[in-house]
């Protein structure tokens, strides 16, 4: 179709932001780095190459996520450790805090409950920002390499994805079949992943992460957490989604927990009363 005579004039119209966050609850940073310093290392798990694991996380609580030999990005999972139907909304965090998460922003939940899981203290990879092809890291806008999308694709099943990898995880660490496991897996945190969209046609793209070993991530459990956490088949996702041929390594999750009887006040559930405008 040819373009309109006020065609510039519609694209030059200012854009808004959907939801301005001057309202939304803060985590107090300081508050919370001091409360840091009084938890003790709880727990250790590795995380194979292109294999997943599970955590589980007290509230008030930390988790840390490593790169320990190479360069790995990791999809992250967490639900509320007593109901898992609470879970990471991917979705409603990147409208909140934007595509990519740092320290400050928060891991939101999912409908009804709506409110922060995992308040991000510490990012060694903050320094990246946003790159020149508006590339940056920690993304809330993919979801995670899976076998159906795969298999529309390209044809073939292939197992050896993340979608694939936090279902055996759940389903190990819960006893539910595969099945009742991957009613459970969600969009994720792509942990150490460099993403943005290209400027031309608006696609999904991922390049080289930063990331190098020793660098971390780190969060307080506002919640009790179950975490699962996969070791990305695309390594660093230079070149592949997911492969067979990349370079993959391991990436360490170490829990940290709070004193007994430390005195810990978690998120209250969302204040709407679920009436949906019905007639009372």
């Amino acid at each position: 179709m040819p373009a309109p005579k006020d065609a510039d004039a519609r694209r030059a119209i200012a854009p808004v932001i959907c939801y301005p966050v001057t309202t939304l609850p803060k985590p107090d940073m300081p508050a919370l780095a001091n409360h840091r310093t009084s938890l003790v290392k709880a727990s250790e798990t590795l995380v194979p190459p292109r294999e997943a694991s599970c955590f589980r996380v007290p509230a008030g609580g930390a988790f840390r996520i490593t790169s320990v030999e190479g360069p790995q990005v990791g999809d992250l999972n967490i639900w509320n450790a007593n109901d898992l139907s609470e879970r990471f909304y991917s979705g409603k965090t990147r409208a909140l805090h934007g595509t990519h998460l740092s320290t400050g922003e928060r891991m939101w939940s999912s409908f009804p409950a709506l409110r922060p899981m995992a308040t991000i203290i510490a990012d060694t990879l903050d320094w990246y920002g946003i790159d020149s092809f508006g590339g940056s890291v920690h993304d809330v806008i993919g979801t995670r390499c899976d076998p159906y999308t795969n298999t529309l694709l390209s044809g073939g099943q292939y197992h050896a994805c993340c979608h694939s990898n936090l279902t055996r995880a759940l389903a190990r660490e819960t006893g539910m079949t595969l099945a009742e496991a991957e009613t459970h897996v969600h969009d994720v945190l792509n942990v150490f992943m460099c993403t943005g969209f290209t400027r031309d046609t608006g696609q999904y793209f991922m390049k080289a992460s930063p990331v190098r070993p020793g660098d971390y991530i780190e969060f307080i459990a506002e919640i009790d957490l179950l975490g699962a956490l996969s070791a990305c088949p695309g390594g660093d996702c230079s070149a592949a989604h997911s492969s067979d041929e990349a370079a993959c390594y391991p990436l360490v999750v170490e829990v940290f927990a709070p004193p007994v009887g430390t005195d810990w006040a978690c998120p209250p559930m969302n204040g709407y009363d679920r009436s949906h405008g019905a007639a009372g």
